[in-house]
């Protein structure tokens, strides 16, 4: 693949992997009550997990393909804007790499091991339950708050930043696009200690809304942007 067709797919990636994460992430707010239900007990996770039935298994594993979207965008990202700045496009791109496998390693724990966990709790006597019940407390602090959500939400916005101070060193691009990109990714660099302190949740829920809305704008700077600008060089 040529650079301009590296930054088509990069912002063909970004655009509709937003849009993906919005449908997926409606239908399992709606039959899951997520994110929400994340900070539940066992007891009461586990059991609804396992009522979503095989639709509920098919959205979990295709929510935890989505951060595959970070490779070609970080690879169309660092194609549109290393001539400013090749060094931190680089690592850019590196970060990207890691948001992609980190965010799936902490995803692919509901249709994987979670669900057996349900399928085991429904049939286990109340002292098997109490051992369920303390895998399940330490998968979602390992494998969901730290693997996918801290070290996850730190790589792609870590890439946001990266890209957005490239794209304020780069004509082709609009400083407010730079901006944009640089204010998202404080607020989810802000939003990420959710699970320290409560006194962020209301940037970590706002920035909810504001990250797909930024991958669909980051996208179309790519395509209207970086596309053009490729050609005419």
């Amino acid at each position: 693949m040529n650079r301009s067709g590296s930054i088509l797919a990069g912002g063909l990636a970004l655009i509709l992997g937003a849009l993906a994460f919005l449908g997926v992430f409606g239908y399992l707010a709606a039959t899951f009550d997520y994110p929400k239900v994340l900070d539940g007990p066992a007891d009461r996770v586990l059991p609804a997990l396992l009522a979503t039935g095989a639709a509920g298994r098919f959205a979990w594993s295709l929510y935890a393909l989505l951060p595959l979207i970070w490779l070609p965008a970080g690879v169309g990202a660092f194609e549109a804007l290393r001539s400013r700045a090749e060094g931190g496009m680089r690592l850019a791109l590196l970060f990207a790499s890691l948001a992609a496998i980190s965010m799936m390693l902490g995803l692919f724990r509901w249709p994987s091991i979670h669900w057996e966990l349900a399928r085991a709790w429904d049939s286990a006597a109340p002292a098997e339950r109490a051992t369920i019940a303390v895998l399940f407390e330490g998968l979602n602090r390992y494998l969901g708050n730290f693997i996918g959500e801290f070290l996850g939400e730190l790589s792609f916005s870590v890439f946001f930043l990266l890209s957005a101070v490239a794209m304020l060193r780069t004509p082709a691009f609009p400083r407010w696009i730079g901006w944009w990109g640089a204010a998202t990714a404080v607020l989810g660099l802000i939003g990420m200690f959710r699970n320290v302190t409560h006194v962020v949740a209301p940037v970590a829920d706002a920035n909810n809304y504001l990250l797909p809305l930024w991958m669909i704008g980051f996208g179309v700077a790519l395509l209207r942007y970086g596309r053009p600008r490729e050609s005419a060089g």
